[in-house]
């Protein structure tokens, strides 16, 4: 079993690291279960995301007091913004958008609800 959870964690890690570049896939959520993976896939690796000087500090908040950082709970604010806009821009259905920013919402309550490190 503990092949599997370290290509889980490869893949995730792959979907986390393309999402520093493509601002619309979240980065933070793919690292975390990249991270819950290696826990149990690979100790190796787990200990090399934890102690990365740019991937492993979000990580390791989360981890230990379940924070967000300010930067990053305003980046996801405004990303789920515009997920929200661009939809009801380009005439997606109105119950569609009223569904996904009912979603948004309660995500971003739950993000700000989190202390930060």
């Amino acid at each position: 079993m503990r092949p599997v959870w370290t290509v889980g964690g490869l893949v995730a890690l792959a979907l986390g690291l393309a999402g520093i570049a493509l601002p619309l896939l979240p980065t933070v959520p793919f690292l975390l279960l990249a991270a819950l993976c290696f826990a149990r896939g690979s100790e190796y690796l787990h200990d090399w995301l934890l102690t990365h000087p740019r991937l492993g500090p979000p990580i390791h908040d989360w981890q230990e007091r379940g924070a967000v950082s300010r930067r990053a709970k305003w980046a996801a604010t405004l990303f789920m913004l515009i997920a929200i806009a661009v939809p009801a821009a380009i005439g997606v259905a109105l119950w569609i958008t009223i569904v996904q920013g009912a979603t948004l919402g309660a995500v971003a309550l739950f993000l700000w609800s989190r202390p930060e490190p």
